[in-house]
């Protein structure tokens, strides 16, 4: 196949899985593994007095990226590994991510499950708008929701 699997990651249970699934079907098919880290300003960051002195969303996101990617994958290997960061939604940065992808890999529950209930699904809207094919990645403790 070759091409490249991309994935989200945001340091959950279930995106840890789904970069698991994700590394394993790029390794057997050669691909370039594409790794999707988005991240946002939060919503009432708008309402708050300032941004704090020295804070660094990004650097924040990157650091924490590194970590989980320590923790979870091999530190080398067959796979080329590509690192995207995205100010963004992250069902909007998997979306553009995906272009030119041959698949999209997502886990079934990120961070925030309260918040997906009134914002919706990254992974349905991931099945509904992603140009390529698209795996959803359940965790075993979804089973029954």
């Amino acid at each position: 196949m070759a091409g490249t699997v991309v994935v989200g990651l945001d340091g959950s249970s279930s995106s840890r899985r789904a970069l698991h699934w994700a590394h394993h079907q790029a390794e057997l098919t050669g691909a370039t593994l594409r790794i999707v880290w988005a991240w946002e300003f939060p919503a009432s960051l708008g309402l708050a007095p300032g941004i704090p002195e020295g804070w660094n969303p990004e650097g924040d996101a990157r650091a924490e990226f590194r970590s989980v990617l320590a923790a979870t994958l091999p530190a080398d290997g067959p796979v080329e590994v590509q690192e995207v960061f995205a100010e963004s939604d992250a069902r909007h940065a998997l979306v553009e991510a995906a272009k030119g992808a041959d698949l999209l890999v997502v886990g079934s529950r990120g961070h925030g499950a309260v918040a997906n209930v009134f914002l919706g699904s990254v992974s349905e809207y991931c099945a509904g708008h992603a140009p390529c094919p698209v795996v959803i990645v359940r965790d075993p403790g979804d089973e029954g929701s």
